[in-house]
């Protein structure tokens, strides 16, 4: 759908999205449904192809009960929105500086190898977007690839360009690390924690109780909870009785020091 297309076109949430935009909506109390307009942006440009069109964006406002212009700046700020045509499949390369000192350049190649494409180009088919992106969050895993709802982790450039290639075909690459490591487990292996820490011997004593008994409550009584909250509610928390009180019971501020006496 071109920008001229969307601008012009009604637009309104499929059955099952909808579904899934009250759902979201539920998690929030009420009158607080405007919580909800990043799921429902989201929603509404997966629906879309991967761009949101004014008339999306007004149904979310719609939705919500928010000001369209409240909506507008949500959808304008937030960099995984897009408010003109893009490819329906977000590519999106990590260059900030840890993914960068791990070969993003590489991945940022492949990418523009593999898609025909430059920084912010789709493809000519529609099908792909291509973009930097600020910190993913997943240093510890760089470079990475943010592709639609996954991660792809630890890449190089010829694990970047199967990537591609796969997606081309209409493949869906496992998400996750790429060097053939477990989550973010050092790239050696583990080194620490490696015998198991409820196991006897080796000069390790056991507590005293069962392994497996219950936890003991050693929560204060409900009675000595309750009486002190009756006791600060009449008296205040000490720092608020510096000064005393009256016979009324009235607080009285505390007098100022003398700055200037000897």
């Amino acid at each position: 759908m071109s920008e001229a297309q969307g601008r012009g076109a009604a637009f309104a949430f499929t059955e099952e999205n909808r579904a899934a935009a009250e759902a979201a909506i539920g998690r929030y109390p009420p009158g607080r449904q405007a919580s909800a307009v990043l799921a429902l942006l989201r929603i509404a440009q997966a629906q879309n192809g991967g761009w949101l069109p004014q008339p999306a964006l007004d149904h979310v406002a719609l939705i919500l009960e928010m000001p369209p212009i409240r909506v507008y700046e949500v959808a304008s700020f937030y960099d995984m929105f897009n408010t003109r045509p893009v490819g329906r499949i977000q590519v999106r390369v990590c260059t900030t500086t840890p993914c960068w000192l791990c070969g993003s350049d590489a991945v940022v190649k492949a990418c523009k190898d593999a898609l025909g494409i430059e920084i912010g180009q789709s493809t000519a088919d529609g099908r792909f977007f291509l973009r930097e992106f600020e910190c993913l969050g997943a240093c510890a895993n760089a470079p990475v690839l943010w592709i639609d709802d996954d991660y792809y982790e630890d890449l190089t450039y010829d694990s970047t360009r199967a990537i591609i290639e796969a997606l081309k075909r209409g493949e869906r690459p496992a998400p996750g690390s790429h060097a053939g490591r477990k989550a973010s487990m050092p790239a050696g292996g583990k080194r620490t924690l490696l015998q198991d820490p409820h196991r006897a011997g080796g000069g390790r004593k056991e507590g005293p109780g069962e392994r497996d008994q219950e936890p003991v409550d050693k929560g204060r009584p409900e009675a000595e909870v309750k009486e002190h909250s009756v006791r600060t509610e009449r008296d205040g928390r000490p720092a608020d009785n510096v000064g005393g009180r009256t016979d009324t019971g009235e607080r009285v501020a505390p007098e100022e020091k003398d700055r200037d006496a000897g």
